[in-house]
């Protein structure tokens, strides 16, 4: 039994240390003075000055900060009203349109990146940051959708019903019974949205032109070496989502108890 236990606690260390050996790695080299991640030179801020002065970055961040925000707002807004809607439907054409939402999330981000940019240039539409966000606001609504989705069918599927019975209108039905029983899926599909499109690349590439984010910037910069500032910039990404996912997990296990 102790032993069965040891490799179990064994085998979780290896998978967390592969995971997030790169991340720490990555963590220390923004504090090495040395352009080089060959050598350690001693200990430094300046990348980390220098990322607040550097404007491509900047503007790359404030691109990608702003396109994973309304993405993720409206995505939330979109597959929180389609998880209801879909609960409501019946078992056949509920099953039909799961189905074509699964398939648009198995589906490559180059498929979709390229069926994308070809509409949009079929539309007429100029690349850059709008369709960047339609982009991302249409491969973000099946991942909210399958986190509100659990939430409807744990709750009381008469409780709605029983509220407009009561003489509540469907509007206050909606706020005031429906939502509060949903809300972790649809902070949890609000986070999942948000992540996703940070770190997108492919679907970005193709259906922008002038704008860049950052994954696209990161990409640009490979080509000739990436510059440490990247590194202070990406520790501080991995420390604010870090800090916002403990965040909402501390605020569910509150409301749980």
């Amino acid at each position: 039994m102790k032993a069965s236990r040891f490799f179990k606690g064994l085998y979780v260390s290896l998978v967390l240390l592969f995971l997030y050996l790169p991340i720490l790695t990555l963590i220390v080299y923004s504090f090495n003075a040395s352009k080089s991640r060959a050598k350690w030179d001693g200990f430094t801020f300046d990348w980390y000055l220098a990322l607040f002065q550097n404007e491509e970055i900047l503007k790359a961040l404030y691109v990608t900060l702003a396109v994973a925000a309304l993405a993720a707002l409206i995505a939330t807004v979109i597959g929180t009203l389609g998880a209801i809607g879909l609960f409501a439907m019946r078992r056949g054409p509920r099953t039909l349109f799961l189905s074509m939402a699964n398939l648009s999330m198995l589906t490559p981000d180059i498929v979709i990146g390229v069926s994308l940019m070809i509409l949009f240039l079929f539309a007429k539409l100029p690349l850059g940051f709008w369709t960047m966000l339609l982009a991302h606001v249409s491969f973000n609504v099946p991942y909210v959708l399958f986190s509100v989705l659990p939430k409807l069918k744990q709750m009381n599927a008469h409780a709605y019903e029983a509220a407009l019975d009561l003489g509540a209108t469907p509007w206050q039905a909606l706020v005031k019974i429906l939502l509060p029983e949903i809300l972790p899926g649809v902070v949890s599909g609000l986070i999942l949205s948000f992540t996703l499109s940070l770190d997108d690349f492919v679907i970005s590439f193709f259906t922008t032109s002038e704008v860049q984010n950052l994954s696209i910037l990161i990409y640009s910069m490979a080509r000739l070496g990436i510059n440490p500032t990247i590194n202070a910039l990406s520790t501080l990404l991995f420390v604010a989502v870090m800090a916002l996912l403990l965040l909402v997990n501390r605020r569910s296990s509150i409301l749980e108890r």
